[in-house]
């Protein structure tokens, strides 16, 4: 394909029906490209960050479906088909994927930012420990065809980029690719207003987190009762209820917040607590935007994140013993907020545009 000054990129994406990192990646994605139209199977305003509503975005004729927007994993069998059967005309196409979004057909390059491999073939476990038990039987029966779908969906990329060394790991073990590291940027603007939540004093430890089992909420909140913390929860999600029956008077639930708040809950917080394995884990960076330390589980993606004993701490295990001993070795430890800052500025939107416009001047060379 011969090359452009500036060539047509467009975007295309799993589905954007909720606010994690992956859809923040989004954003950044259409920042870096601002004329590049977004492609997505469901697209559902009111859960997913507000930037898309100022975007060229074409959803599936799935979208007509209040219900699948509200509950996107019903449709699990339904975004293979889908996605075989969707044609994007671009001079590159890149592919914000889970699993579902590199097996769109393009007319030009394929690059494909993964965030994981499909979590629903390779780590069923954990992603499905919220469905139902029909959910979990037809997942296990469409398996071996999906996963065969998958691993040709991923050879057809031009160019493979993921998030973390761990998510690079997986995709060599996966896939056989060897993918190229680009990490996601800080998305928070941390210059933005401040806004305090009602009855909040500074001083807590903060968790930001879809409440969801593989997030291991409970794990920080009994290893705070244990150590006499206040602890602030950021983030909704299915567990809410049996977590505030668990939870002792010192943890706040805010549920889903906006910026300002959120800016207001990394800016007073003692540190910020991630106890879940993460194939990237963006919330340390967040964090350590505002000078702030992390204790995160030594797995995953906060391998990258955090930095031991310089950024925050590595917890050995997710249990609570292990976080109650990586608290009493925190309260001894005075981290240097600068040496935070330095690192926090290491994951900038700039690099980020930067590396990705590099793949697509690659892919067209």
């Amino acid at each position: 394909m011969p090359s452009k000054s500036t060539p047509e990129v467009a975007l295309v994406h799993d589905y954007l029906t909720q606010r994690g990192g992956a859809e923040r990646v989004v954003v950044d994605l259409a920042a870096a490209f601002p004329k590049a139209p977004l492609f997505t199977s469901l697209f559902e305003p009111t859960s997913t960050f507000p930037e898309f509503q100022q975007l060229d975005i074409t959803s599936s004729p799935l979208n007509r479906l209040s219900l699948l927007r509200r509950h996107h994993r019903l449709a699990l069998a339904l975004y293979a088909p889908l996605f075989s059967r969707m044609t994007v005309d671009a001079d590159v196409a890149i592919c914000s994927s889970s699993g579902w979004a590199h097996g769109v057909n393009v007319t030009g390059a394929k690059i494909v930012y993964c965030h994981a491999p499909a979590r629903w073939l390779y780590q069923r476990d954990r992603y499905l420990q919220e469905s139902g038990v029909a959910q979990r039987t037809a997942l296990a029966a469409l398996a071996p065809l999906l996963k065969r779908w998958d691993q040709k969906a991923a050879h057809s990329a031009d160019a493979y980029v993921v998030n973390s060394t761990a998510t690079k790991e997986m995709v060599r073990e996966a896939y056989g690719i060897d993918a190229t590291i680009v990490h996601p940027p800080l998305s928070l603007d941390v210059n933005g207003e401040q806004r305090a939540p009602r009855d909040i004093e500074p001083g807590f430890l903060l968790v930001v987190a879809r409440l969801l089992s593989y997030k291991n909420v409970h794990l920080t909140l009994a290893a705070a009762q244990q150590t006499g913390h206040e602890v602030v929860v950021v983030g909704d999600g299915p567990l809410r209820n049996d977590l505030e029956r668990f939870a002792s008077p010192q943890v706040h639930f805010l549920g889903t917040v906006d910026d300002a708040i959120l800016r207001w809950c990394y800016a007073n917080c003692v540190a910020h607590v991630a106890m879940s394995y993460e194939d990237y884990g963006l919330s340390p960076i967040e964090a350590a935007a505002f000078g702030k330390p992390t204790l995160a589980l030594g797995a995953g993606g906060y391998l990258d994140t955090v930095r031991n004993g310089e950024t925050g701490l590595h917890v050995d295990a997710a249990t609570v013993e292990a976080l109650v001993c990586a608290l009493h070795e925190f309260s001894k430890i005075n981290f240097s907020s600068p040496q935070i800052l330095s690192h926090a500025g290491a994951f900038s939107k700039e690099r980020f545009a930067r590396q990705m416009h590099e793949q697509v001047a690659a892919v067209l060379a």
